[in-house]
């Protein structure tokens, strides 16, 4: 039986993480819309993508009409303490863009969600991890099938992991702590969702790095 294709929605395109994975799915012609805010729509890479949905997620009809056809919603928006004096907030870029997704992704009959969370938010200690805890909760009482990847420290790009975490992933029992390349991270995003699996699972640990070496990067 041939597999249905797959639309994917990349939310947090202009993000670090977001760039790897359109990126990649460009390189290999993955159907994909992603989602750019209108300041950011004539800059690069943004600029050249052919597809993008140039809308503000706090509205929710054109989000709504931008998503249409997708099959799978990926949310990688997240924020740093560094753009609090921008205005961000864990509440409205971790909590309330997942709100808003979830919402329109229901109106328009997505049936995968993937969310980029962060490895501890299983057992949430600090604001940071509490926000993505509750995105979590967001996204599995949604009602659509969905992945969760927790991945550790990133490197790559501007990400630089702290050097004590690279010396405890060293350790036998330990070494699901390494770092992850933001372009093996990317990777696994994007298998996940031409997949469409694993459904209602967390990749963290173990299981994230089997996803990593089966994407071969």
């Amino acid at each position: 039986m041939t597999q249905p294709s797959r639309l994917l929605f990349v939310a947090g395109a202009t993000g670090a993480t977001g760039r790897n994975v359109v990126k990649q799915a460009l390189a290999r012609d993955v159907p994909l819309v992603a989602h750019v805010r209108p300041k950011s729509a004539d800059t690069e890479p943004a600029k050249s993508w052919p597809r993008k949905a140039v809308v503000e997620l706090a509205r929710g009809e054109p989000l709504a009409e931008a998503m249409k056809g997708s099959t799978t919603v990926l949310q990688l928006i997240g924020t740093m303490r560094k753009r609090f004096s921008a205005g961000d907030t864990y509440e409205s870029s971790d909590i309330g863009t997942t709100r808003q997704l979830v919402e329109a992704a229901k109106r328009v009959g997505v049936d995968h969600l993937v969310l980029l969370s962060s490895m501890g938010a299983g057992r949430p200690v600090g604001a940071y991890l509490k926000a993505k805890a509750e995105a979590e909760r967001l996204v599995r009482e949604s009602g659509i099938p969905w992945t969760v990847v927790r991945p550790p420290a990133f490197e790559g790009e501007y990400h630089q992991p702290p050097a004590l975490l690279g010396l405890l992933a060293k350790l036998p029992l330990l070494g699901g702590l390494r770092p992850i390349h933001i372009d093996q991270l990317a990777a696994v995003l994007l298998r996940v969702a031409e997949k469409r699996a694993p459904l209602n699972a967390v990749l963290e640990g173990d299981s994230l790095w089997s996803e990593v070496a089966a994407t071969g990067v």
